[in-house]
């Protein structure tokens, strides 16, 4: 049982790599943002709205743990702040898994958050100048778990099929 880690900043395309990826090498596909809405009924952002971040990075934590358990070969898509709290990055040290983190400019993030920006709540609201201010925050201040990966794949200038090879020449 292998399980494959995609982690990365929101909009690195970890799911849409995660479920290429899957059809590829014939593993199954888990979104942990939306498992973790499906076992809750709530959305990510109504989660958060009700019950504050604590609550929701135990949730995410426990849910986590669940499905690293699982018995099946899996590529398992975080969500992007999943590798910062409770120690999540240790759950991946073991020789069965492999984390791969997806690693994105400040600069194509904005390009690719600003054009979808209304699905996303977290940053829905912001301006361009705050939106690029907030990814560069956060991605300085994450840059220290997503880089215990033990594979980096930059994707500028990248099509998720390209990725996927990159992906798929670096695991196999």
């Amino acid at each position: 049982m292998k399980k494959i880690i995609l982690l990365g900043y929101m909009g690195s395309g970890k799911s849409t790599v995660g479920k290429l990826l899957s059809k590829t090498i014939d593993y199954n596909i888990l979104d942990l943002d939306k498992v973790i809405e499906k076992q809750v009924g709530l959305s990510i952002s109504e989660i958060f709205e009700q019950n504050g971040e604590v609550y929701f990075r135990k949730l995410e934590h426990q849910v986590l743990k669940e499905i690293l358990k699982i018995k099946d070969n899996s590529i398992i898509s975080l969500g992007g702040g999943t590798p910062c709290y409770a120690n999540n990055m240790e759950l991946f040290k073991d020789e069965n898994t492999i984390t791969i983190y997806l690693n994105c400019t400040a600069d194509e993030l904005f390009e690719r958050l600003n054009f979808n920006k209304s699905k996303r709540p977290l940053i829905a609201n912001m301006n361009e100048v705050e939106l690029k201010e907030y990814i560069a925050k956060h991605l300085f201040e994450r840059s220290f778990y997503y880089n215990q990966a033990q594979i980096k794949i930059h994707t500028i200038n990248k099509t998720k099929f390209e990725i996927v090879e990159e992906i798929n020449k670096r695991l196999f």
